[in-house]
């Protein structure tokens, strides 16, 4: 993994040598509107968005390590289940690479052949200082290279001293605990500044061990390991351990601001169970540079970043390391019956990632006159891949499988926004992007030419290919807002978006049931070949949101349809190795493997939420908050249905606020999931719902936050969780040939947590 740095040493030495060559270059400084305000919040305009300010962030980052988890308040958002701490969001039925997911800026890509680093992992939810969702149309100027919609992720703004203070000293420390899992962990930030310059660190580790569910759904303890077993009732590969870091440096002098950010990750491990592999070391270094000027024709924006990963994947702890004949029929091996380069037997299996991100923008927002603004700005993204397995033993693979050799990944965008407001009633956004997109990788090799799973064979075939490949692609999003009155603003939309495939779709090339099954960032089981000839995705959507409120939206009620149709889809079919083609006839209950290919596909839903006051009373202030959301995701070519759709779900919450105390209970509901993806034997769940309470009571430089998830200790199965891959020999294919108490058979999807109760403490000074 190579060596590892001191993040803190490093962060501060180039923090602070960068202060003197910025503080004299922003000297010179051009026409200013004035003194610049710091914020973390875009400019609001015409697209429905969500917006989650640091208040409803602080009351849920007792209960969750997940930054991703933060926006489950948001209507028309969804979770595929993963590790503990990254869950990949999912909106209107798209998810992960369909979306375009910023940090503080970033384009940051998932880096692992399972998807275990998405880009929100890199923040624990204590370093979030506010999240913005763009679940219906969104704007071309938030990104391209996407068909879903986009989320906005950012740290805390810069803070400086007030005029005439001299310097500000201020910090945060804090801790939590949750009780099923045993999690723990602990934050902290500081800042130091002046009128001028600002510099900021903010940290947090967290560790957990195997969550429970709310009862024994197997019949079985084995892990594999020799002297190792799990509860039946414990759900094996949940445990994580992971610390994040960021120092910035921001230095601002009039009309501007520059800031540097250096952020680290360290995750010794994070377990999954609906995935053969665990992650068992991630290091992620990033820069992040950032210039904004502001004058009187508008504001200038140029950002620079680069980012770093270093990824191992292998066999948790509740997963069979040792393989080979030497396993009795299927009983644990015994470490000594192995050498450690035996004929026999494998040790593990490891894969190793490294990538590397550059990005860089430039941005303008024109003033147009008084009603009128302009937004152009230019975009480029360079990403790097290789992705190779070590022999596990020598016997039986003497070389290196080669999944991706020099994988590349380059886009270089252009975009014109032009936002208007005509009188009081109407604002309209237009936008035009073009995105070049282009792809290629090296040759490939498997671990023994003449081995078995015809590794020759597709090695052979995938290097006779040419992987280079351009797309030009094109965006456009068209949105009006109408006040009708002053309790009814009407929203509306058009947008084309198109994204090319990620060289995780293109280019793993393996048919080999082993090989492919490590190509799996859905968790389903099942293994995946890529398709270099796959075209880009072109989604068209239509949307509108009625948006009913009193003047102060304490009350409101939010209807929100959608439709979206995708020509090109990249959805899967079922693949014969030995005859290297489509199954005509499909394997039924089982794990199996898929091919990428495009379709033709349409999804179509609607998003209800809601809030309102009940009573003021006693016991101080009661109210309701409301939220349902509804998708349908199909096939039009196959006419399957398409694979994670979630199924019809609500959200009721009763809230009570008297004095510094701000309380809730809430109930989730969920429908039965029967909806499935035949291709990919996805296992239907049944329907449940769930009581959570939840309590905080505030000081001035103290917040207490407590409360109970899934009060009842229900037992449920995540609709989105996947298939339980948690434990035991989780390299065979197909569990169905398979002794039980090895390896849970096909069509047990990943249970959700029992009753847990949690607190946290956060003390400002």
């Amino acid at each position: 993994m190579g060596y590892r740095i001191r993040p803190l040493t490093v962060a501060i030495g180039i923090a602070f040598s960068s202060t003197a060559f910025v503080s004299g270059a922003i000297a010179q400084g051009s026409q200013s509107l004035g003194e610049i305000v710091v914020s973390a919040n875009r400019d609001k305009s015409a697209g429905s968005t969500t917006q989650i300010e640091s208040a409803a962030i602080q009351s849920r980052r007792a209960g969750t390590s997940d930054a991703a988890s933060l926006l489950q308040d948001v209507p028309g958002v969804s979770f595929y289940g993963a590790g503990a701490v990254s869950s990949l969001p999912v909106i209107h039925g798209l998810a992960d690479d369909r979306l375009r997911i910023k940090v503080d800026g970033m384009d940051l890509i998932a880096s692992c052949p399972n998807h275990m680093n998405p880009a929100l992992s890199y923040l624990d939810p204590s370093q979030v200082g506010s999240l913005t969702v763009y679940a219906g149309i969104s704007p071309v100027s938030v990104g391209g290279d996407s068909i879903g919609g986009s989320i906005v992720a950012e740290t805390r703004a810069p803070e400086f001293a007030a005029p005439g203070q001299g310097r500000l000293v201020k910090g945060e420390i804090g801790a939590f605990y949750r009780s099923n899992n045993d999690a723990r962990g602990a934050n902290a930030s500081a800042t130091m500044a002046t009128e001028n310059i600002s510099l900021t660190y903010t940290g947090a580790y967290s560790e957990a061990d195997n969550y429970t569910a709310g009862k024994n759904f197997k019949n079985y303890t084995a892990t594999g390991r020799a002297g190792h077993s799990l509860g039946r009732d414990e759900v094996g590969s949940t445990a994580y351990q992971t610390a994040n870091h960021t120092l910035g440096l921001a230095v601002k002098n009039a009309n501007h601001l520059f800031e540097v950010k250096l952020g680290y990750q360290d995750m010794p491990e994070q377990l999954y169970p609906n995935q053969r592999m665990d992650l068992l070391d991630n290091e992620q270094k990033r820069i992040n540079l950032r210039w904004l000027g502001e004058y009187d024709w508008g504001k200038l924006e140029a950002r620079a970043y680069h980012e770093t990963v270093d990824h191992f994947m292998d066999f948790g702890r509740d997963k069979r390391y040792w393989y080979g004949a030497a396993s009795g029929g299927g009983a644990a091996i015994d470490p000594t019956t192995c050498g450690a380069m035996s004929a026999t037997c494998a040790q593990g299996m490891p894969m190793i990632t490294e990538s590397r991100t550059t990005g860089a923008s430039l941005k303008a927002d024109i003033k147009l006159g008084n009603n009128d603004l302009l937004r152009i700005g230019s975009e480029l993204q360079r990403y790097h891949l290789n992705d190779w397995w070590p022999a596990s033993g020598s016997g039986m693979w003497p070389g290196t499988f080669v999944n991706i050799n020099d994988g590349e990944r380059d886009r270089k965008a252009l975009f014109a926004e032009w936002e208007a407001h005509r009188g009081s009633q109407w604002t309209t956004l237009l936008g035009l992007r073009y995105e070049r997109v282009t792809m290629d990788a090296g040759n490939v090799a498997g671990y023994n030419p003449a081995g078995g799973g015809n590794q020759a064979r597709d090695a052979n075939a995938f290097n006779a290919t040419n992987r280079s490949r351009s797309d030009n692609n094109w965006d456009l999003s068209a949105l009006a807002r109408y006040t009708a009155s002053a309790g009814l603003d009407i929203e509306f939309g058009f947008a084309r978006k198109t994204r090319s495939p990620s060289l995780y779709e293109a280019f793993p090339w393996s048919t080999w049931q082993m090989a492919a099954l490590m190509n799996n960032f859905v968790g389903d089981g099942n293994g995946y070949v890529g398709n270099p000839d796959l075209k880009p995705e072109k989604a068209h959507k239509l949307s509108a949101t009625f948006d009913w409120h009193d003047a102060e939206r304490t009350h409101q009620f939010k209807l929100t349809p959608f439709y979206t149709h995708v020509t090109d889809y990249i959805d899967a079919m079922q693949w014969d190795g030995t005859t290297n083609s489509a199954r005509s006839v499909l394997l039924r209950d089982q794990f199996t493997v898929l091919r990428y290919a495009n379709h033709s596909a349409r999804l179509y839903g609607i998003d209800v939420s809601g809030q309102m006051p009940l009573a003021r009373t006693a016991a101080g202030e009661l109210g309701l908050k409301g939220l349902l959301n509804y998708t349908r995701g199909k096939n039009r070519e196959t006419g399957d249905d398409l694979y994670n759709i979630m199924p019809l779900n609500a959200k009721l919450t009763l809230t009570q606020q008297t004095g510094a105390w701000d309380n809730a209970l809430e109930i989730v509901g969920v429908a039965p999931k029967r909806k499935v993806s035949e291709a990919r034997n996805e296992m239907k769940t049944s329907g449940y719902s769930l009581v959570n309470l939840r309590a905080s009571h505030s000081w001035k430089q103290v917040r207490l936050d407590f409360g109970i998830e899934n009060l009842f200790d229900r037992y449920y199965e995540m609709p989105l969780g996947g298939a339980y891959l948690g434990q035991g020999t989780t390299m065979m294919a197909t569990a169905n040939n398979m002794p039980m108490g090895v390896v849970p058979l096909w069509g047990a999807p990943v249970p959700g947590m029992g009753r847990s109760l949690y607190a946290g403490i956060n003390v400002k000074f």
